[in-house]
């Protein structure tokens, strides 16, 4: 399939094809999207890398930087595609050198994440790029570090977005991302 023949619609039904859902885990109630099966599919993965590269090319960034674990499986082939380097955001105590943390507020409490100190140089431009985008508050975490390391946070990326928990939201208006970019939507439970 070419990269430039599915439109955006054709293209997240594709994707969608290749994410399975998985109700009530990992707590009765909740509609789990697991994406690991798109990154199993060969095809549905490049084309979902093709057209985030394409989608992210003209914010001119730098660096990408992205969360563990699957910020790194969407960020580490988005940067190569770029031609530009790759930052690891990780928890505290897995990054040897040097780091720089910021505190989120996570569904069962606070939690952190960490930076190398020297991961990125002052006015760089970076799009932090994950897996899927839910209420935001990994990213948000995400964003604080880029910018206490001087950075210029230029876009959100991501494969999906859960509308209805409001990521993009806070995204865009409290942690003031200029633009939030997602190839697969879904608005709701199902």
């Amino acid at each position: 399939m070419a990269l430039h023949a599915l439109d955006p619609q054709a293209l997240e039904e594709r994707l969608k094809k290749s994410i399975r859902t998985i109700p009530d885990y990992p707590q009765p109630g909740i509609l789990f999207y697991d994406i690991t099966t798109l990154f199993q599919d060969p095809e549905a993965y490049k084309l979902a890398i093709d057209h985030l590269v394409e989608r992210v090319r003209p914010f001119r960034p730098d660096v990408i930087v992205g969360p563990e674990a699957r910020g790194f499986v969407v960020g580490g082939p988005l940067a190569y595609a770029l031609g530009v380097g790759f930052a690891f955001v990780r928890k505290p105590g897995k990054l040897p050198r040097e780091v720089v943390t910021a505190e989120y507020e996570k569904e069962y409490g606070p939690d952190s994440l960490a930076i190398h100190r020297d991961a990125l140089l002052p006015g760089q431009r970076v799009v932090v790029a994950d897996d899927l985008l839910a209420t935001g508050g990994t990213m948000g975490a995400t964003v604080d570090l880029v910018r206490k390391l001087g950075g210029e946070v230029v876009a959100a990326a991501f494969l999906i977005e859960l509308a209805h928990l409001g990521g993009r939201k806070f995204l865009l208006e409290e942690k003031k991302v200029p633009e939030v970019v997602t190839l697969v939507r879904y608005s709701g439970e199902g």
